[in-house]
């Protein structure tokens, strides 16, 4: 069976993401070294450290591992690397499944869609990325979350709890950069998670954009053909479409569930620069269709339906 866990590949798979992580960041640290060779170690560790967002994910998803406790830990440190929370992700991440590219309904729509060449550019800076992530976490830091329908009453404590933890992390990284005054913390995570940020805006705007505003999981989501190494980066996240279709699937099923799903799908790309192509090319298409447009999801009893994530096609085994 294809949605079968794997310890051994999770751990593969997360091992060498932090040994990518590790490396290049002691060649970054290395003043002896000729700065040709540290400056692409830094660019190497911006991408690791902000492409942890992939390895959050697929942990809050619970795949990596067989045992639940083990994804959420993970998820977390995870989560803290690349200035996620986890445990905020994962109830905001249910709802994006659940209603995927669905207006009004889907949470990854409230930012708004970069419909200019300038709001494109500044989507890609990930300055907005950042900007919103300080607001989320002052939020979540006092526990306001009355906008955010995902986060239940009964889990808000959980999760304030969980972003107070992750900023002690931060104040301790604060406090070892004091020492000699050598910021350790800006040089060696936040500086390169800001390098790194522009090529995972990049790709994951891929994962929707340009995509019709429908319940359908054959059409609303991309998958994109890259090159091995982005794949593995991105815990083969660019087979999206697959993973929508049966978010049960861990990461390292989802190239061969594409063998069974490629004749069926509807939106894929031979690449993200053919991607971003497409997009540039018509960028008002990213807007959100008028209200009156959008088709309304409801329960025969005309109440928004609970469950808005439409059966997959075929079957696999």
């Amino acid at each position: 069976m294809l949605n079968r866990r794997s310890n051994a590949a999770g751990w593969r798979q997360l091992w060498c993401h932090l040994a990518l992580i590790l490396v290049s960041g002691w060649l970054w640290g290395q003043p002896a070294l000729p700065l040709l060779l540290r400056l692409p170690a830094l660019a190497l560790l911006g991408v690791a450290l902000a492409f942890s967002f992939c390895a959050m994910h697929e942990c809050c998803h619970r795949t990596v591992f067989d045992q639940r406790d083990r994804n959420d830990r993970w998820a977390w440190w995870a989560g803290v690397l690349s200035f996620y929370n986890a445990d905020f992700f994962r109830r905001y991440h249910q709802w994006h499944h659940r209603y995927t590219h669905l207006p009004g309904l889907d949470p990854e729509l409230e930012d708004p869609a970069p419909c200019s060449p300038s709001a494109y550019l500044l989507e890609l800076t990930g300055l907005g990325w950042w900007l919103g992530k300080l607001r989320g976490h002052w939020r979540g830091l006092r526990g306001e979350f009355g906008d955010c329908p995902y986060i239940p009453p009964q889990a808000a404590r959980q999760v304030s709890d969980s972003i107070r933890r992750q900023w002690a992390v931060y104040g301790l990284l604060l406090l070892l950069s004091l020492p000699g005054g050598n910021g350790f913390g800006f040089w060696f995570w936040l500086l390169p998670l800001a390098i790194g940020q522009p090529l995972l805006r990049f790709v994951l705007l891929a994962e929707h954009g340009g995509c019709p505003f429908v319940a359908d999981g054959l059409r609303n989501t991309r998958t994109t053909y890259t090159l091995a190494p982005l794949r593995w980066l991105m815990w083969n996240m660019p087979f999206h479409a697959e993973h929508h279709l049966y978010p049960s699937l861990p990461f390292h099923a989802l190239e061969r569930a594409h063998q069974h799903l490629a004749p069926q799908l509807t939106v894929v790309a031979p690449g993200y620069l053919a991607v971003h192509r497409g997009l540039l090319a018509n960028l008002p298409a990213l807007a959100m269709p008028a209200a009156s447009t959008v088709p309304e999801l409801v329960t025969p009893e005309g109440a928004v339906a609970e469950e808005a994530v439409p059966a997959a096609p075929g079957s696999i085994p």
